[in-house]
């Protein structure tokens, strides 16, 4: 059996107020923060927004639509380069919250999607890349 490549790429900040989030992507679950009265929010942050109060978690169904896309053939950095296109997209989540992540196919690797597949409002699923033995990335793929 072939070992998985090293990740190259550039890995997210992690910040404590994140930490839920990114221990739940680790288990393959999309967890959004949610204020005192159980509406989700985006980003996570220490507080509920506009209030002094905790945040707490609840798992996504991890559906929703793209709210609106980019193709990107020049990544931001070298660590991107032979591999583009890159299809960036924004997810409004059925839950009500708008994320920004990555479209791919659902294969072993997660191959971007072609960019003329790519529709505004298509369904779309998260999709886990275990990219380090500590990160998990949620990405996007069409919903069948």
């Amino acid at each position: 059996m072939s070992e998985k490549p090293a990740y190259t790429k550039p890995l997210p900040d992690l910040r404590p107020e994140g930490e839920p989030f990114w221990a739940g992507t680790k288990e393959h679950k999309l967890l959004l923060p949610t204020g005192p009265d159980g509406t989700p929010f985006w980003y996570p942050r220490a507080l509920t927004p506009g209030t002094l109060d905790e945040v707490s978690w609840v798992e996504s169904k991890g559906e929703g639509e793209v709210y609106t896309y980019s193709v990107h053939f020049i990544g931001p950095s070298k660590a991107y380069k032979g591999d583009p296109p890159h299809i960036v997209v924004l997810i409004d989540l059925d839950e009500g919250v708008r994320m920004m992540s990555l479209l791919v196919k659902d294969e072993p690797g997660y191959p971007s999607l072609d960019p003329e597949d790519v529709k505004i409002g298509m369904r779309v699923r998260v999709v886990f890349d275990d990219v380090t033995d500590e990160i998990t990335l949620p990405k996007f793929t069409p919903a069948n």
